[in-house]
């Protein structure tokens, strides 16, 4: 049976919708976040670093998420539904599901830690530190996210996905789209109309409506 180790708000939700898309059968363990939003220390059981998500499988301990989403699609997509089947687009696929963490999510996460450092030191020096976060974000973090905004908006003006027909890489982006539109508090066209219409699909549906009942528990 495959599990799915589930941390509330994280990219584990890729892997619930990619497991809503295969229609396969599988249980979720959810964790709660700790109160200063850190994973529970129950997750280093599963896997030593205690980051979500983890798929176990069988045997097979899984982490990382377009590691977990490859091992799905080369084991369960029997009908090779999510990943492209064409050179140009296999091309696109790759990178795509290597640009949503390794070029885009760092400086999403560098955003985040800026902002939140204020709020996390002595009221005394708490000027400084918004001077300096302020600092990093208007020098640094915000003109390189300028670039990656116009390159994905001039991207989804052109293609209905990233790769093709819908695919796994369009999971994988679509947790840094949604951050970047909420993080930076601005609407881009291009990305909304992507997120709308992706997120239209009934398996995100389910995997959004099964996510939400177990944040209840």
């Amino acid at each position: 049976m495959i599990t799915l180790h589930h941390l509330d708000q994280s990219r584990s939700f890729r892997i619930l919708w990619a497991l809503e898309e295969l229609g396969l059968d599988y249980e979720i363990k959810f964790y709660h976040r700790q109160p200063n939003l850190s994973a529970p220390n129950e997750l280093k059981l599963i896997h030593p670093l205690g980051k979500a998500p983890i798929l176990t499988d069988a045997e097979q301990t899984i982490a990382e998420s377009a590691v977990i989403l490859e091992y799905l699609q080369q084991h369960y997509d029997t009908q090779r539904q999510f990943k492209p089947q064409q050179a140009s687009a296999q091309q696109a696929y790759q990178y795509w599901m290597h640009y949503a963490e390794g070029s885009l999510m760092p400086l999403l996460v560098m955003q985040l830690v800026m902002t939140n450092v204020p709020q996390h030191v002595p009221w005394l020096v708490r000027p400084m530190a918004q001077k300096i976060t302020a600092g990093v974000k208007a020098g640094f973090i915000q003109p390189r996210l300028k670039d990656h905004i116009a390159y994905l908006e001039d991207y989804l003006g052109k293609h209905d996905y990233f790769a093709g027909d819908f695919s796994f890489a369009d999971i994988q982006m679509g947790f840094p789209l949604q951050a970047l539109q909420s993080r930076t508090g601005h609407h881009y066209p291009q990305i909304a109309a992507y997120l709308a219409r992706v997120e239209q699909r009934p398996a995100f549906q389910r995997a959004r409506e099964r996510e939400q009942q177990l944040m209840q528990i």
